[in-house]
């Protein structure tokens, strides 16, 4: 028997045991070594099981056929989410090997950790709508705890607003299924196989409202307007590491769950989906610009741009032809500008005790690396060549030209100018502005940068050369999305 059959669960398995072994005294003594070594071998099983089986594996050929889905969608969001984890784990060691004292409750977050990368892996790969669900429950859960700061009365709020509106987007979800299973003729399936032949069959009353309502839940986990308001304090007052974690790896996972109903549900049901996601990304939008125009805290403003994208990325979800692969690039990107971003904000707000941007100035000269992420990440953020966003951005306008959606273009084009503005306004000048004291901070170190290099390297070839075998999964997920 062939042992890499049962690569994907080994995938999903290895962070459970790796939490275990904490219960160890030597290991727990070594908690943040242990969560690099569950990134970096989470990173190399999720690329053996993605990039050989471009071809087209599927969980039968794992062994692992009713519960394992091993589809393009999968495969390229394993080698998004994983690297992402590993990058984030290197920088929480480097942060505990620089200020020993947040050593204190490390065992305890690299357990919750570890069970929230499995449970991610998990929604990526799972073959049933109910175990996806259950895994995106199971980010939440993990999460919400990682969200508490120890004496900051404020990140615990912030966490049981997490907790809550996680509850409601996924009733909303869970709700949405049972009125599909209403529809459906005979016994009820939420096999994704399966329903991919059932779902035409699926009663057009009770298949409306169900869609309805999995739209809702599923853009309220997304941070989607009107359901949003979590977003902005849960990213601002959780720790650097664990907004990255939030941002980058569990708003991809609830976007997976959303590109599975549009693969199955969206033929049929074009007139829904369009009018839902164009209206909830248009709204975003615009609530964000404007957030993004009266904050002056660095990690809300980041926040904001990230509910902006979510915006962007509905609504080129919202359109049924041409923009699928101009979507995928801006997902994609979208993930590591907002793991840049939020790490860089951290090492930041460490050094200057503040995310006021007003008390921030002259980074480029203080903390060179951070000034340069943090000018780079924001002209990624802002759609600038030649990165990914870029190139992704341009196709979703093209789409909604060549569909005739010219309003919605406008807005779009008004929103994004008033956006760029507002950004550039308040980031350029804590970059290159006038130092407001002298301070003298220690060296930073190569291996304090090298997961945001990495991440920008990815930025960087997704906007100027995509491989071969990257491009053909990014192709293959595209024409999945797309109503015939």
């Amino acid at each position: 028997m062939n042992p890499a059959r049962f690569l994907p669960a080994l995938l999903m398995a290895w962070p459970v045991l790796a939490s275990l072994a904490l219960a160890n005294p030597k290991v727990r003594a070594r908690a943040a070594h242990l969560l690099v070594v569950v990134g970096v071998v989470a990173t190399v099983l999720a690329i053996w099981v993605a990039v050989p089986g471009a071809a087209g594996r599927t969980g039968d050929e794992w062994g692992l056929a009713d519960l394992v889905r091993v589809d393009a969608t999968a495969r390229l969001f394993l080698v998004v989410i994983n690297p992402i984890f590993f990058g984030v784990s290197v920088y929480v060691w480097n942060r505990v090997q620089t200020t020993p004292e947040l050593d204190a409750g490390l065992p305890r977050t690299v357990g919750l950790a570890s069970l929230f990368l499995t449970a991610a892996n998990v929604a990526l790969l799972a073959n049933h709508l109910m175990i996806l669900w259950l895994a995106l429950e199971a980010t939440s859960l993990l999460a919400a705890p990682l969200i508490v700061r120890a004496g900051v009365p404020s990140s615990r709020r912030a966490s049981w607003r997490f907790l809550l509106f996680s509850a409601v987007a996924l009733s909303l979800v869970l709700l949405g299924f049972h009125c599909l299973a209403r529809g459906m003729p005979g016994a009820p399936t939420f096999f994704i196989d399966e329903l991919s032949e059932l779902a035409p069959r699926v009663e057009h009353t009770w298949r409306k409202v169900g869609l309805a309502l999995i739209l809702l839940g599923l853009g309220t986990k997304l941070g989607l307007a009107p359901m949003f308001s979590w977003l902005p304090e849960a990213y601002d007052e959780a720790p650097p590491s664990v907004t990255a974690l939030l941002a980058a790896v569990q708003f991809n996972c609830a976007l997976v769950a959303l590109f599975r109903v549009v693969q199955v549900f969206r033929p049929g049901n074009e007139a829904l989906f369009a009018g839902m996601l164009l209206s909830m990304g248009v709204l975003s939008m615009v609530v964000s610009t404007v957030s993004i125009i009266a904050t002056r805290n660095m990690k809300r403003l980041i926040a904001y741009a990230s509910m902006n994208h979510a915006g962007v990325i509905a609504i080129g979800m919202g359109l049924s032809k041409g923009a699928s692969f101009g979507l995928l690039l801006y997902v994609i990107s979208n993930a590591f500008i907002k793991a840049i971003l939020f790490l860089t904000a951290g090492k930041i707000k460490a050094h200057y005790r503040t995310k006021d941007t007003r008390r921030i100035s002259s980074l480029i000269r203080d903390l060179p690396y951070s000034g340069v992420f943090l000018m780079v990440g924001t002209f990624a953020l802002l759609g600038f060549p030649p990165f990914g966003s870029f190139v992704g951005e341009l196709l979703i306008l093209s789409a909604l030209v060549s569909s005739g959606q010219l309003l919605v273009f406008g807005a779009f084009c008004l929103l994004i100018t008033m956006t760029f503005v507002a950004t550039g306004r308040t980031i350029f000048p804590m970059i290159w502005g006038a130092p407001q004291a002298q301070h003298t901070w220690p060296r930073q170190t190569f291996v304090s940068a090298a997961p945001k290099m990495t991440f920008l390297v990815a930025l960087l070839v997704l906007g100027i050369y995509i491989p071969p075998v990257v491009s053909e999964m990014i192709q293959q997920v595209a024409s999945s999305l797309e109503a015939p």
